[in-house]
């Protein structure tokens, strides 16, 4: 047999299955809806490790998304995550969050602090992209007037009210100085902290100020020794506020130590070192959960630190809940356009690891909860959670 008289006819089938193969393909690809779901945070710089876990939670969260099969009105989607760094600098933050607008995403969650959440969320409204952030507290943030400006953590009314009442009518501080840096979220807090002591009837005996970047505080920390304070308020970030309590000890100021959320991670332990002493130090995270809802959120841990090997710092909990309920709301609505399921996140009763979520008029969670820790043993222990 001439095996070179069948070349032409095979040839001609093998293109034939080729194109048919490719025209399956197309039809297979076009019934699949790619969503673009935005997500900044510091990924570099000091507190890198809090926009890493920030991160994490988010990836967490599309990665089940996209393993459920997820339909929104009759289409199969693909969820894809767009992850940016801003490096908690508010220039870098409105960089990123242009990049997402350009990359046309259909909803952002973050930024992860205020000062970088409150310049990017005028980018995000002039696009009409809904944006949840898992942690910025400043009250700023909702109070814009943006439709679809969200956040899943009780703001710094509450935050800094509550720490305020703590120091005076608990630790019974009788002399409270208070050290901020200057941020959107850091002197934020510091604000509500000082007036929810002078509501409570506290001295307050100073106010120092330092910035984001700053690891030398032995001027301000001599002025402050001076003053007696036997309680010191940070409002700040875990990566100053450590090497603050190194220099506390070593200026033998003995006060106790109080901060937000910014301060109130598993890492401060380490960067405070030999700084820490046992229930010395009390801070509050945005957020908590107890009774019978602990259940939900130790298993999220577990399996955390089983996907990351790392453990979770602060928020990874709430962007992955903040993920979930934007796409919850993609399906009520049937459509992943942003103007279809905006009314239905404004809507939206959802039961995550966190809590229940429900957002209010502003943007703003529902019935927030904070969580009091201290510290034992370098490790958080918490306190109580609060409403």
């Amino acid at each position: 047999m001439n095996l070179s008289s069948l070349k032409t006819p095979l040839t001609a089938v093998a293109v034939a299955a080729v194109a048919l193969t490719l025209v399956a393909c197309g039809k297979k690809a076009d019934d699949v809806q790619v969503i673009k779901i935005g997500h900044v945070g510091p990924t570099s710089g000091a507190i890198a490790h809090l926009g890493k876990d920030n991160e994490n939670g988010a990836k967490m969260a599309i990665e089940e998304l996209n393993a459920a099969g997820i339909k929104i009105g009759d289409k199969a989607v693909k969820f894809e995550l767009l992850a940016e760094d801003d490096a908690a600098d508010p220039k870098q933050g409105t960089a990123a969050a242009q990049k997402l607008v350009d990359a046309k995403v259909q909803g952002v969650i973050g930024h992860l602090n205020s000062g970088t959440t409150i310049p990017a969320s005028q980018l995000y409204n002039a696009a009409g992209i809904p944006q949840i952030s898992p942690s910025a507290t400043n009250p700023k943030y909702t109070r814009q007037g943006y439709a679809g400006a969200f956040r899943v953590v009780a703001d710094d009314v509450h935050l800094g009210g509550t720490l305020g009442k703590y120091a005076v009518e608990t630790l019974k501080g009788k002399n409270i100085a208070v050290i901020d840096d200057r941020t959107a979220y850091g002197q934020g807090v510091a604000e509500e902290f000082e007036k929810a002591v002078k509501a409570a009837g506290g001295n307050l005996v100073g106010h120092e100020f330092t910035t984001d970047k700053a690891s030398d505080f032995n001027a301000i920390l001599t002025t402050l020794k001076g003053k007696k304070p036997d309680v010191v308020f940070f409002g700040g970030m875990d990566a100053v506020a450590g090497p603050m309590l190194k220099q506390m000890k070593q200026l033998g100021i003995n006060a106790k130590f109080m901060g937000g959320d910014g301060i109130c991670t598993s890492e401060l332990a380490k960067l405070a070192a030999e700084g820490m002493a046992d229930e010395n130090v009390f801070c509050a995270e945005a957020g908590g959960v107890e009774g019978e809802q602990k259940a939900g959120m130790d298993k999220f841990r577990a399996d955390f630190k089983t996907k990351f090997n790392a453990d979770v710092q602060v928020y990874a909990p709430y962007v992955y809940d903040a993920v979930k309920v934007m796409v919850q709301a993609m399906v009520t609505a049937g459509s992943s356009d942003p103007a279809k399921y905006l009314p239905a996140l404004k809507a939206i009763n959802y039961k995550g690891v966190t809590g229940n979520i429900a957002f209010d008029e502003k943007g703003d969670i529902k019935n927030g909860a904070l969580t009091l820790y201290t510290y034992k043993g370098g490790k958080r222990e918490q306190i109580a959670v609060v409403r």
